[in-house]
């Protein structure tokens, strides 16, 4: 039982990748845009931005999923969803708003190909001001060619 359980986390926090990516394409850069534009075009003077609601937005499933697992036995692997849920949702956090966007100084020195993948496309994410005409949507997992430049690069300046 606790091997399915496991599983159903792993399968959960893979598959929320892409949710994420099908989130800020369709709905962060559609119709919730009045939220995630301040994310795009940053207030300098301003630590929060309305699109920290995201994050309260998107744990809230994961936060239900637990609730529902734990409370109603017939459901109970519903637990193991939310876990898988929020564990994503803090690798999420932790890649995109304390590596990426440095808004916490950690983790400053972080370089691998990997890091330098997720950085990069989520650069080029960021280089469209608007909500049209986006790229790179996703968080955790990127393009292949990011991962092909990143390892250029680490060759290059070894």
């Amino acid at each position: 039982m606790w091997l399915l359980n496991i599983f159903i986390v792993f399968a959960t926090f893979l598959g929320m990748e892409g949710v994420a990516w099908s989130a800020h394409k369709f709905l962060m850069h559609g119709w919730l845009w009045n939220l995630h534009e301040d994310h795009h075009k940053k207030n300098p003077t301003s630590f929060f931005e309305k699109n920290d609601y995201f994050f309260v937005i998107f744990a809230a499933p994961g936060i239900a999923s637990m609730a529902v697992g734990t409370f109603y036995e017939p459901l109970h692997q519903l637990l193991f969803v939310g876990i898988g849920i929020t564990i994503y949702g803090f690798a999420y956090f932790m890649v995109h708003d304390i590596f990426i966007h440095q808004r916490f100084k950690w983790l400053r020195n972080a370089d691998s190909v990997y890091f330098r993948a997720i950085r990069r496309a989520h650069k080029m994410h960021h280089k469209h001001l608007d909500k049209e005409d986006g790229e790179c949507f996703g968080m955790l997992w990127v393009p292949m060619r990011y991962f092909r430049e990143a390892s250029k690069q680490l060759k290059a300046n070894a």
